[in-house]
């Protein structure tokens, strides 16, 4: 049944694309090239609702119930009515976003609250994490804003990657199509069938919007995706515990890297954190001379890395989750100061191997 309504995602996404395309030219919301775009035509955006749109139809037609859904005490609504609600208000605030360019504020605000209605209304949080050598680290009163702060956190991480043609939607898809492979090894029928539909209606959208894409998918897409992939990790990880914690982390590399390593970049250069810039991921690759293609290609094989590195920890013993973290952050750290994503003189890794050869 699962591989049908995956189908059902994939051609109502495809059938619904150029559908939204029109209107959204009909509306007014449109991306128009700037200095920091690398488009140089006014493009169509709202993309994201033909993606909730075939997620929608899937969804209602699978209904795939969430089995501990009334098993979560501090549940004022069943948590995937509370994760449709809040995707829905989530969905709200990119459409006006697409469509009216709203401020920094007033996306937190909507993003804030979709994440609230999952978390207080549904009742999905992390209240406490076992540490790996013994212990119980409870986060107490914590717990309700940092659960906040991950959701929140990752739909932005989402949207900053949304740079070029087909990037945000590839390097979704894949985080999708890992973080249901693992639902599987888990057990996890619920999570599974979200993330695979959500992949699907993802997959059919790509087919507008790889380079050159005829449609962007918008704020709409990104903080939908971005908030859709928070929850469903969230969930798909409910043994609390640090390793638990730390797969949809490796899962989501390739969004997390890039944020991190842009607040970085911009402390170092004494610059608002919340300035846009040219110097993400997608635009070293571009500066170092690979195509557009080639430059979103190379994007979904790390990302693919990272979901094979996810899978691999959550297989593995303590010491080898240890001792495949420590390969995997010594390589991002190589690999940021070679394509200079934290900033052109930022190579302390670089400089010490240098000064060891010596």
């Amino acid at each position: 049944m699962l591989y049908l309504m995956m189908v059902l995602a994939f051609i109502a996404s495809i059938v619904l694309t150029p559908v939204v395309k029109r209107i959204a030219f009909r509306v007014g919301a449109v991306d128009r090239p700037n200095y920091r775009k690398v488009h140089a035509r006014i493009m169509p955006r709202l993309g994201g609702l033909a993606i909730f749109g075939s997620f929608l139809i899937a969804y209602f037609t699978l209904k795939p119930q969430d089995p501990i859904s009334n098993a979560i005490e501090a549940s004022f609504i069943p948590i995937e009515t509370a994760i449709i609600l809040g995707a829905l208000l989530i969905i709200i605030t990119g459409v006006l976003d697409d469509m009216y360019e709203i401020s920094a504020k007033a996306k937190l605000i909507g993003q804030l609250v979709a994440a609230g209605i999952v978390v207080v209304g549904g009742g999905l949080e992390i209240s406490f994490i076992n540490l790996p050598f013994g212990g119980v680290l409870d986060f107490g009163y914590f717990s309700i804003p940092l659960t906040i702060l991950w959701i929140v956190g990752i739909t932005n991480a989402i949207n900053l990657i949304d740079g070029l043609d087909g990037l945000a939607a590839g390097v979704s898809t894949v985080a999708l199509l890992t973080l249901a492979a693992m639902a599987f090894i888990m057990g996890d029928v619920y999570v599974m069938s979200m993330a695979a539909l959500l992949a699907a209606s993802t997959s059919g959208f790509l087919v507008y919007n790889f380079h050159p894409a005829k449609i962007f998918m918008g704020d709409t897409g990104a903080l939908f995706l971005g908030f859709m992939i928070s929850v469903l990790a969230l969930m798909g990880f409910k043994n609390v515990t640090v390793v638990a914690l730390i797969i949809p982390i490796i899962m989501l590399g390739v969004p997390i890297s890039d944020t991190f390593f842009a607040i970085v970049r911009r402390v170092r250069e004494k610059k608002s954190i919340s300035e846009a810039d040219k110097s993400h991921l997608h635009h070293c690759l571009l500066n170092i001379g690979f195509s557009h293609s080639q430059t979103v290609l190379i994007i979904y094989g790390i990302a693919a890395l990272f979901g094979l590195a996810a899978l691999l920890f959550s297989q593995s013993t303590l010491w080898g989750g240890i001792l495949l973290l420590s390969v995997m952050l010594l390589a991002i750290e190589l690999f940021v100061e070679v394509v200079g994503l934290a900033g052109k003189n930022y190579r302390p890794l670089l400089n010490l191997v240098r000064l060891i050869g010596k």
